[in-house]
């Protein structure tokens, strides 16, 4: 799927968005809570990703899980319903945008990646920038398989498990993928610094031990800061001959406590970072946390001037 398309761009943040346009995200739900109370609000955003430039959309599923749900009194029927409804509502958004798309210059149809978000996800205390869950790995794979098996089924062109801060757990889901020889799926890590992911293993590693699955069509880094991004791309590039993914925050700190972001975005442009990143092997750049779709649109442009 990835090799007629040398440099797909990923949409920026979903939630940043839904709470530009009025949305209470202040709930261990978080953007998902939007597919219960305001799914209207999750298209506009994935159609404004689409028209900034994106190739690919992930759906309001990061933080969606059959756990998650249950606390709020929802059924599993009710929660898979809820689920496959998020990759519906943005492959409608992309099939909205593609049909209205009068010069289609060189863009392909845009592809939906199903968001897989890490254990620490569902604890919603900031765990997937920490790791170290004290959990087994048998927890663990309890805990992804049921949701990976439904959104392999969902219709999504792929998979994204993103924001996974360790190595035990990308290798848990590296596992539970080769049952779903159908969809293939990107690994991405959280990172501390330029050469770790967030628990503290060597990137390097990560990108070695995703390397032979063949369910896994690339690997590499979000919600980690931009200036940390070049550096962890070359180390994994070291290990891997996957196509990286690179789609980093704002370069603000989250405060699991206070549950709010501090410090200063970056101000050097998504677009040139863009062009570094690609020279660094990146074949998948896009936005995380605190970006917009301004973001994507410097990272549109800069894809044309290559």
């Amino acid at each position: 799927m990835l090799e007629d398309r040398p440099f797909l761009i990923i949409d920026g943040a979903l939630a940043t968005e839904l709470e530009r346009r009025g949305a209470d995200l202040n709930d261990p739900l978080w953007s998902a809570k939007c597919l219960l109370e305001r799914p209207d609000l999750v298209s506009a955003v994935h159609r404004d990703y689409f028209m900034a430039g994106a190739d690919l959309a992930t759906t309001a599923t990061y933080q969606a899980t059959f756990e998650g749900f249950e606390r709020r009194g929802i059924t599993p029927g009710g929660a898979a319903r809820l689920m496959r409804e998020a990759v519906a509502l943005a492959a409608a958004a992309r099939d909205e945008f593609w049909s209205a798309l009068e010069n289609r210059g060189d863009r392909a149809r845009p592809l939906i990646a199903a968001s897989i978000g890490p254990y620490g996800a569902m604890l919603a205390d900031g765990s997937e920038y920490r790791g170290r869950y004290g959990v087994s790995d048998a927890e663990l794979a309890a805990f992804h398989a049921p949701r990976l098996r439904l959104l392999a089924q969902s219709g999504a062109d792929l998979l994204a498990c993103e924001t996974i801060p360790c190595l035990r757990e990308a290798i848990v889901i590296s596992r539970l993928l080769e049952e779903h020889p159908a969809i293939s799926a990107w690994v991405s890590f959280s990172c501390r610094d330029g050469a770790h992911n967030a628990e503290g293993e060597p990137i390097a590693d990560c990108a070695a031990a995703m390397d032979g699955n063949p369910r896994i069509c690339a690997v590499g880094v979000n919600c980690t800061r931009p200036r940390e991004v070049a550096s962890l791309l070359h180390r994994m590039r070291e290990r891997t001959d996957k196509p990286l993914a690179a789609y980093p925050n704002s370069g603000e700190r989250y405060d699991a406590l206070r549950k709010s972001w501090s410090g200063e975005a970056v101000r050097t442009s998504f677009g040139d970072y863009a062009r570094e990143w690609y020279r660094a092997g990146a074949r998948l750049i896009g936005g995380c946390c605190r970006t917009t779709p301004d973001d994507i649109r410097a990272i549109y442009a800069a894809r044309n001037a290559l």
